[in-house]
């Protein structure tokens, strides 16, 4: 079977195939605290053997952990003898993937996920592909046919319910692509016994798809779960993390626990980011102090639901920012890297970052580390990895935040076009950057380690955060300085990646947005 996946991932589901999405590939972190949301997943697996529906929705706004449960399920349903998980699949906009927010990525994705699974499935879906090697590319309601229906026949004679979990439907990038797809789950028809569990935030183009029909199938509002049943939860998970930091500690209480548990308004993001503010630091006294102040922490009653955790997030940037432990100088550079780190298309290492803002990776990282509870950096600074925690603080940052601390879109596209820019403009962008011994050899098949990734991203998302900068004209000079000089050994880069089919699109945006003679 091994063969018959490669080619499959390779040849023809090629990149529309998105490994980092896949329920295995979530961090061992992700996912329930042992002893929390028992009865929650004991519902989804009693649904998953019992209930005649094939489709359940599970919606909730920012912050109640509906990630966490998805995973939970996922890794649950693996091991259970009766159930066959076919794959999962995590959209996210805060991982800094573009990939993660495609709607035509996901369908491919399950398909690979099933194909490495089982043989049948891997034949049939391959007779399918050689009808027709595009197919991933098509429309998503082009896409199920070909790629899950027809091949779900050979499994067609199996007792055990297939079982398919997309999260995060809302961080998806489109919301035409998307409506599509639940249109197309909704009317799913296949041999085998298929189910497909789905996690979003409530949004009105979600509620107005025909998977929010009671009639059809089955759906959990997260905030309807008996509220002591959540606060339990949440204190375990309070408590837990708290003990296992800091056993036999002196510097909280039992009363800290249940003021945070209050503030949290049935939360999990609330209590997962104040516990990384709190335990930061190493110094029990300094811990006490973040305690202090963030069970002090105002909240007003009758406000929206993301009152709670905007409040500390506001606590936490302020708490960076103090002028007391920071000039002016340094409030900037971590403002330019917050933006960056939301605008970005992929994820970033820290030595990327620093190479695209012309900053050292210690300054990168000294400013990292002040929001350590907001945004995840590798320890390696050539690791990819830099990402919010969770994408309800890039919606802070860009929309709710107070005026002081709000960031504007276009920040990052203006920070991010003109590093690109600066950076195609270093020496190591030059004549055979491959190092090929003839114009005649293939391109490596492994990417050379000299090739770095902010030279990467440069080449390949300039044109991007210049058509979404605030003023794209005022690079018109660098764009002509740059490509005057160094067009093909941009178009080298572009080759030596795989995306050299990219190059014309990448141009004319550029056009549409900058006017070089």
């Amino acid at each position: 079977m091994g063969s018959i996946l490669c080619d499959l991932r390779c040849s023809a589901l090629g990149d529309n195939f998105v490994s980092e999405a896949a329920d295995d590939e979530q961090p061992s972190y992700a996912g329930c605290m042992a002893g929390t949301r028992v009865e929650v997943l004991s519902k989804f697996v009693a649904w998953v053997k019992n209930d005649p529906m094939s489709i359940f929705w599970i919606a909730g706004m920012a912050g109640t952990g509906k990630t966490s449960i998805a995973v939970s399920l996922c890794r649950m349903l693996r091991k259970d003898p009766d159930v066959f998980l076919g794959g999962g699949y995590f959209c996210s906009r805060s991982a800094g993937s573009i990939a993660r927010t495609d709607v035509r990525r996901i369908i491919p994705t399950l398909a690979a996920l099933l194909a490495d699974q089982s043989q049948e499935f891997a034949e049939a879906l391959a007779t399918e592909l050689e009808r027709d090697r595009r197919v991933s590319h098509k429309p998503v309601a082009e896409q199920i046919g070909p790629l899950l229906s027809r091949p779900l026949a050979a499994l067609a004679s199996s007792p055990r319910p297939l079982v398919f979990v997309i999260d995060a439907l809302d961080e998806c990038s489109s919301e035409r692509e998307l409506a599509e797809l639940l249109k197309t789950i909704a009317e799913f028809e296949c041999d085998a016994k298929v189910k497909f569990i789905l996690t979003s935030r409530p949004e009105i183009y979600i509620r107005g798809s025909p998977i929010s029909n009671p009639d059809h199938n089955s759906i959990l509002h997260l905030h309807t779960i008996g509220e002591g049943e959540v606060r339990s939860d949440i204190r375990l998970y309070i408590s837990g993390t708290l003990k296992s930091a800091a056993e036999d500690a002196t510097w909280y209480t039992e009363n800290d626990i249940q003021l945070l548990v209050k503030q949290s308004g049935g939360l999990f993001i609330f209590a997962s980011t104040v516990l990384m503010y709190v335990l930061e630091p190493d110094e029990d006294d300094d811990r006490a102090d973040r305690l202090r102040k963030a069970t002090t922490v105002t909240i007003a009653k009758g406000t929206a639901a993301t009152n709670a955790i905007d409040k500390v997030y506001e606590l936490v940037l302020s708490e960076a920012s103090r002028p007391e432990i920071v000039d002016s100088d340094e409030r900037e550079r971590m403002r330019r890297i917050i933006a960056s780190i939301l605008t970005a298309r992929l994820l970033l290492s820290v030595q990327a970052l620093a190479d695209l803002l012309e900053l050292k990776t210690g300054n990168v990282r000294g400013s990292l580390r002040r929001l350590h509870s907001l945004i995840h950096f590798p320890t390696n600074d050539t690791e990819p990895g830099l990402r919010t925690l969770h994408a309800s603080f890039g919606d802070f940052m860009l929309e709710r935040a107070p005026q002081h601390l709000r960031i504007a879109s276009t920040l990052g596209h203006n920070v991010l076009a003109r590093g690109c820019l600066q950076r195609m403009s270093w020496d190591d962008l030059c004549f055979n950057i491959a190092r090929s011994q003839s114009s005649f050899d293939p391109n490596p098949e492994i990417l050379p380690g000299w090739i770095s990734l902010s030279l990467i991203y440069a080449c390949l998302h300039w044109a991007h955060h210049i058509d979404m900068s605030f003023e794209p004209s005022s690079l018109d000079e660098a764009v002509g300085s740059i490509f005057c000089t160094k067009f093909l050994f941009w178009l080298e880069v572009l080759s030596v990646v795989g995306k050299v089919s990219l190059a014309s699109g990448l141009l004319r945006v550029t056009e549409s947005a900058v006017s070089v003679p």
